[in-house]
């Protein structure tokens, strides 16, 4: 999985979780039913978007009769689950756009000779990858009525302007391939769902979505591109951080105006993944504006600065001390010799002895623990079956009840409760932006974003 677009459960209500998820996995069915089991790699979050926007273009009635939905199969990365998930057109559309993206990354990796591409038998079998989901994208897309070759061309154009890039120039330069990629693709929901008034709107949100992705992804890649010796569009044309982060807020900006003119039937979901989620990408590359401290790049060895917390919100937890005033980072301190520690089951535990999960409460017995051989044969099974992943299970070790790594590893900054939508005004209600929000299903502030 790979996109800028990465929302927490959190901070979707249950409605709009089932939403993602159906889209989600009725991309990756698309994939394999069109374009076979390798295709499913191709799986994105932020190609789903499509999917999701033809939808929420629908009429009402096509919607709620359930057309887009079926009843999908148990899956291992459901739990061996069935799940209902988005099918017709806008899942088409979605997988062969991610098919062919990811057809030109792959062909990138190998004229840039990036890991194991460096090696020749790898990169002939890359090569013949791509070609057959050149192919293979150009003809489920037709069906749809979609041109991948705006696609390809942009691809192309992108290693032309690379290479030919005066110094100096603009970085908007290099990122307009993207733009007029990721226009077409969002413009061509509106075809599908029989709306020609929202083209233009959406040819434009695609357009910044395109740029913000772009510059994202070189923002992301900039130290690791100077370490190799990669090129790099900030590093290539002068442009300091500062300024792509302008440009990145600028984009998320001008999606959320552009969102207002494209009429939709359900607009929450969408709402979420383009007016917030957007503006949550650009805050994990650079952080949020005037968090110093938060910054991707920030000196190291300085002091952090003085972080203000929003809303009248406590710190982070890592950031506060225990109520006795003692740092739980720090040594523990020695006991005097003539006073023994407080033992037994109801004396307090001291702040440096690890609790919760995953760590034995002190004086209690360690769980019954599975041999090498036994433990190796119940993890490759949970593995086999996506336990470890994405269920709560048992550790195959210990024994001790765990939380699946998805959930564990789910960035989400609940502590940051939202206090309305961003791009509503001071007087908006809670858009769902997290998990205190429950039961709403987007913007309830009455406005048109």
């Amino acid at each position: 999985m790979f996109g800028i677009i990465r929302p927490c459960r959190h901070r979707l209500s249950e409605r709009l979780q089932a939403s993602w998820m159906a889209h989600l996995c009725g991309l990756c069915l698309a994939l394999r039913d069109d374009h076979g089991q390798l295709a499913r790699t191709a799986t994105n979050y932020d190609g789903l978007i499509i999917s999701v926007l033809v939808e929420a273009q629908a009429a009402a009635g096509h919607t709620a009769a359930g057309a887009g939905r079926r009843t999908a199969g148990p899956c291992p990365l459901r739990g061996m689950r069935t799940a209902s998930v988005a099918r017709g057109e806008g899942a088409r559309l979605a997988a062969a756009v991610s098919l062919a993206l990811a057809s030109v990354k792959i062909r990138d990796h190998v004229e840039d000779e990036d890991g194991v591409f460096a090696r020749r038998p790898v990169a002939a079998g890359a090569r013949a990858v791509t070609r057959r989901w050149d192919r293979k994208s150009a003809g489920s897309a037709s069906v749809v009525g979609f041109d991948t070759s705006v696609l390809l061309d942009a691809a192309a154009r992108q290693g032309e302007l690379e290479r030919e890039l005066p110094a100096g120039g603009s970085v908007l330069l290099v990122t307009e391939p993207t733009e007029t990629a990721t226009a077409a693709a969002f413009a061509h929901t509106a075809v599908l769902a029989g709306r020609p008034g929202n083209e233009a709107p959406l040819a434009e949100a695609g357009r910044l979505f395109g740029r913000l992705a772009h510059l994202l992804d070189a923002a992301e890649d900039q130290e690791a591109d100077a370490a190799s010796g990669a090129w790099n569009p900030l590093d290539a044309t002068g442009t300091d951080r500062a300024e792509a982060e302008r440009l990145c807020r600028d984009a998320v900006h001008g999606i959320r105006l552009a969102l207002r003119d494209v009429e939709l039937t359900d607009r929450a979901l969408v709402h979420i993944l383009l007016a917030h989620e957007t503006e949550r990408a650009v805050e994990r590359v650079f952080g949020r504006p005037g968090h110093a401290a938060c910054r991707v790049g920030h000196e190291p060895g300085a002091a952090p600065a003085a972080v203000d917390q929003p809303h009248g919100h406590a710190p982070h937890a890592h950031a506060q001390l225990d109520p006795t005033g003692s740092n739980p980072y720090q040594s523990p301190p020695r006991h005097d010799p003539g006073q023994a520690p407080p033992q037994g089951p109801g004396a307090p535990v001291p702040p440096w002895v690890p609790q919760g999960p995953g760590f034995t409460p002190p004086g209690a017995p360690p769980p019954n623990r599975r041999n090498l051989l036994a433990g190796c044969a119940a993890w490759a099974l949970m593995g086999c079956t996506c336990q470890l992943l994405c269920c709560e299970h048992n550790h195959p070790f210990s024994g001790e009840r765990r939380e699946g790594f998805c959930v564990r590893n789910e960035c989400c900054d609940c502590g940051d409760c939202c206090d309305g939508c961003q791009c509503c005004g001071e007087n908006a209600q809670c858009c769902n932006d997290c998990g205190c929000c429950d039961g709403c299903d987007g913007c309830d502030c009455g406005c048109d974003c």
